[in-house]
């Protein structure tokens, strides 16, 4: 751990090994790794109390959340702090795990391939696509009426 330690860009906050950002949709999550317990932060609550207003049960979190962990095999070795702006809380979410999937590979490039396979290092690039002039949504249009 010491040798990462003196590896560390000079952009991360002090105290902390790593920091990246995940984007999806509208949210941005700017995500700081450090040495730990495996503990995740976000926006300055617990990441359970934070996502529990949005009805995500603790399965889904670890699910979907903690894959970068378990895929590196660091479930528990780092702690999370995380500042989420923008989108809802899908899109906060999946923000979310990009930011640690990136920080884990700034912090040892060898996890880079086993979450690139699993595609954690992949931007979703989906955008709602706008609303046009003529139409009700984006696709969908006025109902013809031949009378």
């Amino acid at each position: 751990m010491e040798n990462v330690m003196e590896n560390a860009p000079a952009k991360v906050a002090p105290g902390w090994l790593a920091h990246a950002v995940g984007k999806r949709k509208e949210a941005i999550a700017r995500v700081f790794l450090r040495a730990g317990t495996g503990k995740i932060w976000v926006n300055g609550r617990p990441v359970e109390e934070y996502f529990r207003a949005f009805a995500f049960t603790q399965d889904y979190l670890n699910r979907h959340l903690l894959s970068p962990f378990y895929l590196t095999g660091t479930l528990g070795r780092y702690d999370v702090r995380a500042k989420i702006e923008g989108g809802g809380p899908t899109g906060q979410l999946e923000a979310l795990r990009l930011g640690i999937a990136r920080a884990l590979v700034a912090l040892v490039p060898e996890f880079k391939k086993p979450l690139k396979d699993a595609g954690l290092l992949t931007r979703d690039a989906r955008e709602v696509e706008r609303k046009k002039y003529g139409h009700r949504k984006a696709r969908k249009k006025e109902q013809y009426s031949k009378r």
